[in-house]
């Protein structure tokens, strides 16, 4: 009897983290212009923040910049926003306190940083990193265009 309760409760868990969530998604004609991956303004440094994990895909994680949401992902979206050169702090939620990474941008150059599903206790947490620009545009090409609350700056 428990080992049957045991494999019940793995399969619901694995379909709650492997189905699929939604968000609202920016233009295709936007979509396709930010995977040109052209340099950001003379002052501006750009920043893609995209998810592509199998994991929890039923999951919708919200992220921040420097304190404030830019949005929620779901599986195989991403965010862009134009960012001024210094130090930001990318946050995104987790199963028991926000996860964090912080990094300095250079005027002229884009970064890329995966927000990542890991298992948790109750629910999948969600953590960030940073990756190199050519792992980075060839996941953003594989992703869709998120509609952000936060305006570029």
């Amino acid at each position: 009897m428990f080992k049957k309760l045991i494999i019940s409760a793995v399969i619901v868990y694995s379909v709650l983290l492997t189905g699929c969530a939604s968000v609202p998604m920016g233009s295709i004609e936007d979509d396709l212009a930010l995977k040109q991956f052209t340099l950001p303004a003379e002052d501006k440094a750009g920043l893609y923040i995209y998810r592509d994990s199998f994991v929890g895909q039923a999951l919708k994680k919200t992220v921040s910049l420097d304190g404030q949401v830019i949005g929620e992902t779901a599986n195989e979206v991403y965010f862009y926003q134009a960012i001024s050169p210094g130090q930001h702090t990318i946050s995104t939620e987790s199963e028991f306190s926000d996860n964090s990474l912080t990094f300095n941008a250079v005027v002229g150059k884009n970064y890329f940083a995966e927000q990542y599903i890991k298992m948790g206790v109750f629910v999948g947490g969600a953590d960030l990193r940073l990756v190199s620009e050519i792992e980075g545009m060839k996941a953003v090409k594989e992703c869709k265009l998120a509609k952000p609350l936060l305006a570029a700056e």
